[in-house]
């Protein structure tokens, strides 16, 4: 049985921040506690010089450090926090670019000829592909970067799969931190392949400079291809498999659809038809991305967007931190399924449950 408070709240047991040895004297618990802050203090120096130094190998090309770093960050390890604190100062260089379509679009092979377009122009290159995670065994094939094999053997490429881990939106809950360690680590372009998606995981846009919507001829009928929602984010519409019929007719119904309706910043949308396999108009698509860069810092749009896509992401953080805390000090697993027991037997209502967390987590009261 899981021990209750007063207010009914399940108590999760606390280690003691002070281990007290039975049998000793207050002089030798007061030296004992001594020795232990002189180790804490020691641990917190030994992490910081090795976020240190580890922040060094990663600004200075070290992909294993890397590669560390990013799994580091995908498992919210200990270190993560400090290490992204860290590179933060780095990060706000590299050009971000979110691909997003429905599957069998196209995207994993126009992101890898779109790297081979970059790295043409000596720039380098960090890849992001996000897989999407099986409901029932929680895995991931991570399939995409068998598409960009063109890329293994070339250090200025380096290329992430990542698993949505059961995050909607198209994206990983920890992509933008990969992103930005990423960034910190010198890519000059990071560009990120979101999950096959339909109608509404529209999160790349929160996150990318640019965001390119990939539409492709013959996915079911022009109402179908052309609902809101995914369409509104595009700041570049790519028609790929423009070899395939249909392709004139679906350029005609974007162009036809971006006439019926007014962005807030006077851009309009190019359309551009590629064919990923053979490479062609990738170099127009690297053209239209550098277009839509310079029409940002001419009008400050970017800034303002950069300001809109913080404020967002500023929000996630927050809601995560507080659901990560409270799930540490109330919602352990035992807690949560005795709460669980209850609400389902209506012996409490679950809406004066989550008052009372919340209300003493706003209150600082501790939770059990």
């Amino acid at each position: 049985m899981v021990p209750q408070g007063a207010n009914g709240l399940v108590q999760t047991p606390k280690r003691p921040r002070i281990m007290i040895v039975p049998g000793l004297s207050a002089t030798r618990n007061l030296t004992h506690y001594s020795r232990f802050a002189k180790l804490k203090a020691a641990r917190t120096y030994l992490v910081n010089s090795s976020i240190k130094t580890w922040v060094e190998e990663i600004r200075s090309g070290n992909l294993r450090a890397l590669s560390r770093a990013i799994t580091a960050v995908e498992n919210r390890t200990r270190d993560s926090h400090e290490l992204l604190k860290a590179l933060f100062a780095y990060s706000g260089r590299a050009r971000v670019v979110g691909l997003t379509g429905s599957p069998g679009a196209g995207k994993s092979t126009l992101v890898d000829a779109l790297a081979a377009q970059y790295r043409k122009r000596q720039q380098s290159v960090g890849i992001i592909a996000i897989d999407p995670t099986s409901p029932f065994t929680g895995g991931a094939i991570l399939g995409d970067r068998i598409r960009m094999s063109s890329h293994s053997g070339d250090d200025g490429t380096f290329i992430r799969s990542m698993a949505t881990r059961g995050s909607l939106g198209g994206l990983s809950s920890t992509t933008a931190d990969v992103a930005t360690v990423m960034d910190a680590s010198g890519r000059e372009l990071v560009l990120i392949e979101t999950v096959g998606v339909g109608q509404d995981e529209v999160d790349i846009v929160r996150l990318a400079d640019v965001t390119i919507v990939i539409l492709v001829p013959g996915m079911g009928d022009d109402v179908q291809s052309l609902k809101a929602g995914i369409m509104e984010i595009a700041d570049i519409f790519v028609i790929n498999k423009a070899d395939r019929e249909g392709a004139e007719r679906l350029e005609r119904e974007v162009k036809a659809m971006q006439s019926l309706s007014m962005r807030n910043d006077s851009w309009a949308p190019p359309v551009i038809k590629t064919v990923a396999t053979s490479g062609d108009g990738v170099a127009e698509l690297a053209a239209s991305i550098d277009e839509y860069e310079a029409f940002l810092a001419k009008s400050e749009m970017g800034q303002q967007r950069r300001i809109a896509n913080w404020r967002n992401r500023l929000r996630a953080m927050l809601r995560d931190e507080v659901l990560r805390r409270i799930e540490q000090e109330a919602f352990s697993e035992e807690a949560v399924n005795q709460y669980a027991a209850e609400v389902a037997g209506h012996e409490r209502d679950p809406y004066s449950l989550i008052d009372e967390i919340v209300g003493r987590l706003v209150r600082r009261e501790p939770l059990c």
